[in-house]
């Protein structure tokens, strides 16, 4: 008998009995036996798992497989996916071209440092050894740059602050827009810059080297321009220059600024009204809210059955004046008040137990010690003191108590809009946006792109490290945007516009449910923009070469599969507009 020879090869065939499908694997050879071609089974592989049947069927068919250790080795992995999705959200922007229309050395090296600003801000030492470590440096074609290139690129970045945020404005403010402006600080390392200066700290760092910065954003918050101001400039004196930005450099002519009630003074109202063209929202100080009161122009009985009501003042000639009350401010304000009042009586109790027992007396001691408390909480208003030589006593001065409580929860905007361009609730939701260029003042310092503490030493590299984080936000700001529904954020902007005006912020029905579930509604997690860029880091691109290979020959690269989440998330990105 001829010995059998031929290729071995897998059959499957499949029958159908009651509905169900059952199939049969079997190893067979086809020969050759009498001029005609014969096939023998082997054996019956239907018992084995389906992955090492194709493996055989494979293997029979011609493939080699070899140990994924042997194919090939990853010599190096570096984060990628959140580089992608800034770089993504950069080039939507079109942001290469508001900086410069032009391409050149300089303009991938500010981009790249706007990039890493979001991804992982740091001092610019730290960002040209640190960028490396993940694909950015590569991305953005800056691999060689070193810190002086850095530092160059900053004085390049200056120089076109002026051309950029004209390029942002025409994007984003419109002919009688409202544009919100606020003024904010950062404290300083070092005491060389020029602009280091100690003045009021909104850092809670009193006492320490400042610099001062104003923000212009659109109704939402889009950052369109920053200026840099000496360290104890005051809200007031920026609040002019930025008014004659907005209608000189950027070609405003009408225009409705909103300011806080200690940017837009009364000397600022009264330059402003002989320059045409310029409208405000602002509020009044507390001072004032009280003349209103005793002058009877503001009747707490007003908000008898309502939040809201229009008044006037001859105080105020040409303007509106919309005072509001806000029921639950009014009860967090009392409660704060009795705290602070009994602190500082807890606090006044030891000085006079020291008193009793002999260990403190003179008057002039016993008033320095009262004195470095009575203020601490600045309730020394509401105090009547008693000091004598071996005595101490007080008391609550309950008129002033009254005469402050009558005003909690009280607030009065006021504007020069005509009724027929603005109503009453619009007015009071337009002033509330400053609570926007608030949020960005704590993304740029705090949170995510920390503009503090700056360590630059002279004036222009200061003003050119704040218009870095300025671009970094403007970009961080449009994918916060377009990752609502990721995050915790209320993805319902829309019904803002219809919300009681007074009435405390209320977030949507879908924003409670993850702020309390900590979940989409796909039962993935949500996130915050810090949470969400780290998830996108864990895709990785991965240098691989075979094992064997020469240290200097040609690596490739792979990249880890993104989840259905991550897809998601850039999906998104995709989908922004400018």
């Amino acid at each position: 008998m001829p010995s059998r020879t031929g290729t071995a090869h897998v059959v499957t065939t499949r029958r159908t009995y009651k509905d169900k499908v059952y199939c049969t694997h079997l190893l067979r050879r086809s020969y050759r036996e009498g001029g005609k071609v014969k096939n023998e089974t082997l054996g019956n592989l239907s018992h084995l798992p389906d992955a090492l049947i194709d493996l055989i069927r494979r293997s029979l068919q011609g493939e080699t497989f070899v140990a994924a250790a042997q194919a090939f080795e990853v010599v190096r992995s570096r984060a990628h996916g959140h580089v992608h999705a800034v770089a993504l959200a950069m080039q939507r922007l079109g942001l290469a071209s508001v900086i410069a229309s032009q391409p050149s050395r300089e303009r991938d090296v500010v981009l790249a440092m706007v990039a890493s600003r979001i991804v992982q801000p740091d001092t610019k030492l730290a960002t040209s050894r640190r960028w490396h470590c993940s694909t950015l440096a590569e991305d953005f074609g800056v691999v060689d740059a070193t810190e002086d290139d850095l530092y160059a690129a900053m004085d390049w970045l200056l120089a076109r602050q002026d051309a950029i945020e004209q390029k942002l404005a025409a994007r984003h403010l419109r002919e009688d827009a409202l544009v919100l402006y606020d003024l904010s600080s950062s404290y300083f390392e070092g005491n060389t810059c020029p602009l280091a200066k100690r003045g009021y700290s909104r850092d809670g760092r009193p006492g320490t080297l400042q610099v001062n910065y104003g923000l212009l954003t659109d109704a939402r918050g889009c950052p369109v321009a920053v200026s840099v101001f000496e360290g104890n400039t005051s809200d007031s004196l920026s609040f002019l220059p930025a008014v004659q930005r907005v209608r000189e450099h950027f070609g405003l002519a009408q225009v409705v600024m909103v300011g806080d009630r200690g940017m837009v003074s009364q000397k600022a109202i009264d330059d402003l009204r002989g320059q045409g063209g310029v409208d405000w929202i602002t509020a009044l100080k507390s001072v004032s809210i009280r003349s209103l009161v005793e002058q009877g122009h503001l009747q707490l009985g007003l908000f008898d059955q309502r939040n809201l009501a229009e008044i006037t003042s001859p105080d105020y000639p040409g303007e509106r004046l919309v005072a509001c009350r806000n029921d639950a401010l009014a009860k967090l304000r009392a409660h704060k008040r009795e705290s602070l009042l009994q602190a500082t009586e807890a606090l006044l109790a030891l000085i006079k137990a020291s008193v009793d027992a002999g260990r403190l007396t003179g008057q002039d001691k016993i008033g320095v010690q009262v004195g470095k408390i009575i203020n601490r909480h600045k309730v020394a208003k509401h105090f009547e003191l008693g000091i004598g030589e071996t005595t101490l006593g007080w008391s609550r001065r309950q008129d002033a108590i009254d005469a402050e409580a009558a005003l909690d929860g009280l607030y009065v905007i006021r504007t020069s809009l005509q009724a027929r361009r603005m109503d009453a609730p619009s007015c009071v939701r337009s002033y509330k946006a400053l609570s926007n260029v608030e949020r960005a003042f704590r993304s740029l310092k705090t949170v995510d792109l920390k503009v503090r503490p700056i360590h630059h030493r002279l004036a222009d590299r200061v003003r050119a490290h704040i218009l870095l984080c300025m671009l970094a936000f403007y970009v961080e700001w449009h994918m916060r945007e377009a990752w609502r529904e990721l995050m915790f954020a209320d993805t319902d902007q829309a019904a803002k516009a219809t919300r009681d005006p007074v009435a405390p912020a209320k977030r949507s029905a879908s924003a409670q449910r993850k702020a309390a579930s900590k979940f989409l509604d796909d039962e993935q997690p949500a996130h915050s923009f810090a949470t969400l860029m780290a998830e996108m880091a864990t895709v990785v691109r991965n240098t691989c070469r075979t094992p064997s290979a020469d240290p200097n020959a040609p690596t490739f690269e792979l990249l880890t599969t993104a989840t259905a989440h991550q897809q998601r998330a850039m999906a998104l990105i995709q989908a922004i507009q400018p």
